[in-house]
């Protein structure tokens, strides 16, 4: 197994997110009760639960539960599917499936950093970054600039964490164009996908536009629903999906079965879902307008085009690292400062933080950073 780095978030959240009285940062949006979301199941889904055998589950996943995801895309068939246990798993099989030593990748930046270390681990790794002087926008002449005879992979992840940026479709389509003509795969990260503030900016899914593309996606983040532990890609080049079938045999094997037929309810309730946590968004971004505007001098900040994170800039003079530690500290305010988000392949910026507007109620929390801030002059 190659030698992977500390993983910074994971750490970084293993110290203080059940810890800390208030999340500012959480990239999940406001998750439901399972009595909830049981309330939403149809008949069948109802039948599926209250029969269901606590046995191992088809590698590829529940046919039902295929068949749902592929309802989300446009050229998507139930066999162009495969789940996994989340993303984390899909990212680091998908890399070692499309990657070979000697292979070269192209990764944006800043992204989630397994999108990043997993193919260094692997073979050589450029970075293409999101520039906040350019409203961090795609650069895809510079990803083709980026491009190797042995580039097999550009990774990508829009609605991007942590900025919440979305590109145009122009743009988008143009990186995808780019890859098909240059035979390179597109591996893009979705997750964040259905909860964009303007329903006009949901990009089309990479693997509509590309028989070679795939599109990771996952019901932990617009779905609100991390404890379910699923994932997947979608892929209509189904010998690429036959590999990462056999290369998860060495992981989880199958998926858990209660969790299948919870993310098949969730899944086939989605507009009811998705319209609930673009409300929450809608609702929460009027009050971090209000913090912000308190406070024009310490920082400045844009809601998330996508998704439910952005990347606000702290300009006072103690820095970001030492205001995210010291709020975290005193006050029990959570929040994920730029060295969180470094790359090892890019210059990121280091006067950034991670703000999360997905969960319930953070009024109270932005009343207590307030108050901090004002105590500190």
């Amino acid at each position: 197994m190659p030698t992977l780095p500390d993983f910074r978030l994971e750490k970084y959240f293993s110290r203080w997110e059940f810890v800390a009285q208030y999340n500012l940062t959480a990239s999940d949006l406001q998750t439901l009760p399972l009595a909830s979301l049981l309330d939403m199941a149809d008949d069948d889904s109802r039948r599926r639960w209250e029969s269901l055998d606590l046995g191992y589950t088809e590698t590829y996943g529940l046919p039902a539960l295929r068949e749902a995801i592929a309802d989300t895309y446009d050229r998507v068939a139930a066999e162009d599917v495969l789940c996994f246990a989340g993303a984390d798993e899909a990212i680091y099989l998908a890399m070692q499936v499309l990657l070979d030593s000697g292979d070269h990748a192209v990764v944006v930046a800043p992204n989630y950093q397994a999108a990043e270390t997993v193919p260094m681990s692997i073979g050589e790794v450029t970075g293409v970054p999101l520039r906040a002087e350019d409203g961090w926008a795609l650069d895809v002449e510079a990803v083709e600039k980026a491009l190797r005879p042995t580039t097999r992979v550009v990774s990508v992840n829009f609605p991007n964490n942590p900025t919440g940026v979305v590109p145009d479709e122009g743009t988008w389509r143009g990186l995808v164009e780019l890859c098909e003509n240059r035979g390179v795969r597109l591996f893009s990260d979705e997750v964040f996908r259905g909860v964009e503030r303007a329903p006009r900016r949901s990009l089309p899914q990479a693997a509509d536009l590309s028989a070679t593309a795939l599109s990771l996606n996952v019901m932990s983040k617009a779905y609100g629903l991390p404890g379910l532990r699923i994932g997947w890609i979608a892929c209509r080049d189904r010998v690429v999906l036959s590999r990462l079938e056999h290369a998860k045999h060495y992981t989880s094997i199958c998926n858990s079965g209660p969790s299948e037929i919870l993310a098949l309810i969730a899944l086939r309730a989605r507009a009811r879902i998705l319209e609930r946590n673009r409300r929450i968004i809608a609702e929460n971004v009027p009050l971090f307008d209000a913090f912000f505007a308190q406070f024009p001098h310490l920082f400045e900040w844009e809601p998330p085009q996508g998704g439910c994170v952005c990347y606000p800039r702290y300009l006072g003079a103690d820095g970001v690292e030492a205001m995210c530690a010291e709020l975290v500290e005193q006050k029990g305010v959570l929040l994920l400062p730029a060295s969180i988000f470094r790359s090892e392949l890019a210059p990121m910026p280091k006067d950034r933080f991670r703000v999360g507007v997905g969960r319930h109620d953070p009024q109270q929390a932005l009343d207590r950073w307030a108050a901090w801030l004002d105590e500190r002059g």
